[in-house]
């Protein structure tokens, strides 16, 4: 029930604000995991850089980059969907 909660306030968020709500997530489950921004894009075979762009919400990761950081970070898809 909270994911569609979380889902549903999706909805009357623009674009902008969905990635840095994403972004802002990725990087806590990062910074959760001790990792810095190098060693988890190494992990997953990302450039450092886009990794970053990702985190600031400034890029739109795709579907195969959110699986390997997700299986990289050891969380569940709903984590990143999380509202603060």
């Amino acid at each position: 029930m909270e994911v569609v909660l979380s889902i549903c306030k999706y909805v009357v968020m623009n674009e902008k604000e969905i990635l840095l709500q994403i972004g802002d997530n990725i990087r806590a489950e990062r910074n959760r995991a001790r990792l810095t921004q190098e060693a988890l894009a190494e992990k997953i075979s990302m450039n450092e850089r886009n990794l970053g762009r990702i985190e600031r919400g400034q890029a739109n990761a795709k579907r195969t980059n959110i699986i390997a950081i997700l299986d990289a970070l050891d969380i569940p898809f709903e984590s990143l969907y999380k509202l603060k």
